[in-house]
């Protein structure tokens, strides 16, 4: 391996959109996984998961509008959103951004540390080995 495929600048273009905090996250989650949602969608899916006010899901919403990660047109008397990004991209950005700012965009130390984490099963050390075998 190079030093060029250790450094995430190579790997994904996080010049897009700021990047989202824990509970904008959990709301572009449900959304990706749903395609489109109105802000009732996300209040019903978030509500199972934990407790949480209608308004402070429709704030975040509008967060995530005006940060350009959800487009919202008219639906009836509600607005229906839709995410301007695939989910693989802006997490990837993210992890990107965590690369850089806990290893200095260095790669290598974040996967050694996967590597000896004793969560990381025998069964998902194995696929990462496949993994780095199978990419040029």
């Amino acid at each position: 391996m190079t030093n060029d495929l250790l450094r995430t600048n190579v790997l994904v273009d996080m010049s897009f959109k700021p990047l989202l905090a824990t509970q904008e996250l959990g709301v572009m989650k449900i959304v990706w996984r749903l395609g489109t949602a109105t802000v009732r969608d996300v209040y019903e899916a978030l509500r199972e998961q934990r407790r949480v006010a209608y308004t402070t899901v429709m704030t975040t919403m509008n967060i995530l509008e005006t940060k350009g990660h959800l487009e919202k047109a008219p639906d009836g008397r509600a607005f229906r959103y839709r995410p301007t990004q695939p989910e693989g991209r802006v997490i990837g950005a993210m992890v990107k951004e965590f690369v850089d700012r806990v290893f200095d965009g260095a790669a290598r130390p974040l996967l050694v540390h996967l590597v000896k984490d004793s969560r990381l099963s025998k069964s998902e050390r194995e696929q990462l080995q496949r993994l780095i075998d199978e990419t040029p």
